[in-house]
């Protein structure tokens, strides 16, 4: 009985984390280079295989798995799978299309991010709408001088036809066990790239959130429902839990 009321607890723990973790995929919908967080789930103790023993008086006794002890949230991991372009004609707003993030420098160190809206700041510094720093193939920030803009498919930029730079792009073999991530758009991991993939830029584009919105609201929806029946059931091994020990306080 008290095995039971841990299960359905656990099991509302679960839920209630997923519940997060999807209402952060949610709001994050329309985050250009957003990638949606996904998690795992599995049991205190997982199930065992049948097995035979021997008793006192030497005949089998077969034990067929074993009683769970409730469920509980897994690895936690980031889907980098590619999220659609949105033509903005702005000619800083930048896509990656295939692997690869770009490069850009924060208080904490250099991140990755696969946000492509950039800006010039008052010192004609490329920065992300977060004011970080936008660098380039040789790790340096990336000025641009007043005028016409324009960055090729292999990311050299170039203003009024004059190359200035090239982004810094970083291209990993396995991102999913090599990144990790920090905070909002931001990823850390290798200070140099690991695959050999070549990205396309596309200018006057943004990725947008990979996160597929009807799959999400059907499991919100789906952990709700889980949510609740699990709540009923706390509810009914809490109810039989007091009937078991009204019964034996009478029997003493």
């Amino acid at each position: 009985m008290i095995k039971g009321l841990y299960s359905a607890v656990s099991a509302m723990v679960m839920n209630a984390v997923r519940q997060q973790t999807l209402s952060h995929n949610i709001a994050n919908l329309q985050t250009p280079g957003f990638k949606q967080i996904l998690e795992t789930s599995g049991g205190f103790m997982q199930g065992q295989a049948v097995y035979t023993t021997g008793n006192l008086n030497g005949s089998p006794i077969e034990y067929v798995g074993s009683m769970g002890l409730g469920s509980q949230i897994g690895q936690e991991y980031v889907d980098f799978g590619q999220g659609a372009m949105q033509k903005t004609d702005n000619p800083l707003d930048l896509a990656l299309e295939g692997g690869g993030f770009f490069t850009v420098q924060t208080p904490d160190g250099n991140r990755y991010t696969r946000d492509g809206r950039f800006l010039r700041d008052a010192e004609n510094t490329l920065v992300t709408v977060d004011g970080y720093q936008v660098l380039d193939d040789a790790g340096q920030p990336i000025e641009l001088p007043d005028g016409e803009v324009a960055v090729s498919a292999e990311g050299v930029i170039s203003v009024n036809g004059e190359e200035v730079a090239t982004l810094g792009i970083g291209v990993f073999a396995d991102p999913m066990a090599e990144l990790q991530h920090t905070e909002g758009n931001l990823f850390t991991g290798p200070d140099a790239s690991t695959g050999e993939e070549v990205p396309r830029v596309a200018q006057g584009y943004l990725e947008m959130s990979n996160a597929n919105p009807s799959q999400l609201m059907t499991q919100l929806v789906e952990v709700a429902r889980s949510y609740e029946a699990a709540q009923k059931l706390v509810q009914n091994q809490d109810e039989l839990l007091g009937k078991t020990i009204s019964s034996l306080g009478r029997i003493g």
